[in-house]
C-alpha cells in the first residue's frame, strides 16, 4: 500500500497548489528520491514545466516534461497513466485520485482551501482502498 500525506494549504489559489507541489519535488530530489508529478492535461504539464524552472527561485528543479520512466531526470511531469512499479514520489495535481497511484512507494495529495471538497473526496478514496493516510496542515509554508 502506497503511503498518502494530505498537505493542507491554507491558501485560495491554484498557483499556491503547483509551487507547493514545486517545492516539495524540490525536497525530495535534495534527498535523492524521485518524483513523478501527475497532472489532467498536456496544458497542466507544460504550465508546470514553465514555473519548475522559475519557482523556488534560489533552487533548480532537474526534471522532465511528459518523461518515460526510464528517464535520468528525478522528476517527471505527464498527464497520462503510468503503470510500472516505481519506489518514487507520487505528487498528484489532478483533480482525482490517478488510477495509478497504488504503483508508487508515497503518494502527496496538496489541498488547498478552495478546492478542500475535492481533496475529502480524494482522501475517502484513499482511505476506503486501505492506504496509510497522513495529514500536514501548513501555514506560512513559503517561508
Amino acid at each position: 500500500m502506497s503511503r498518502v500525506d494530505f498537505y493542507l494549504l491554507p491558501d485560495m489559489d491554484g498557483l499556491a497548489r503547483r509551487r507547493f507541489a514545486c517545492r516539495l519535488a524540490y525536497k525530495a530530489c535534495v534527498r535523492g528520491e524521485r518524483v513523478h508529478v501527475h497532472v489532467d492535461d498536456s496544458a497542466a504539464a507544460t504550465d508546470l514545466d514553465e514555473l519548475m524552472w522559475q519557482y523556488p527561485a534560489e533552487c533548480f528543479i532537474a526534471h522532465e516534461l511528459d518523461g518515460a520512466a526510464t528517464t535520468t531526470a528525478p522528476v517527471t511531469i505527464d498527464h497520462r497513466a503510468r503503470n510500472e512499479p516505481s519506489d518514487a514520489l507520487l505528487i498528484n495535481l489532478s483533480a482525482s485520485v490517478p488510477t495509478f497511484a497504488s504503483h508508487f512507494a508515497r503518494v502527496a495529495e496538496i489541498v488547498i482551501e478552495a478546492d478542500r471538497a475535492d481533496g475529502r473526496e480524494r482522501y475517502r478514496h484513499y482511505r476506503h482502498d486501505g492506504h496509510p493516510l497522513f495529514h500536514h496542515a501548513l501555514e506560512d509554508w513559503e517561508r
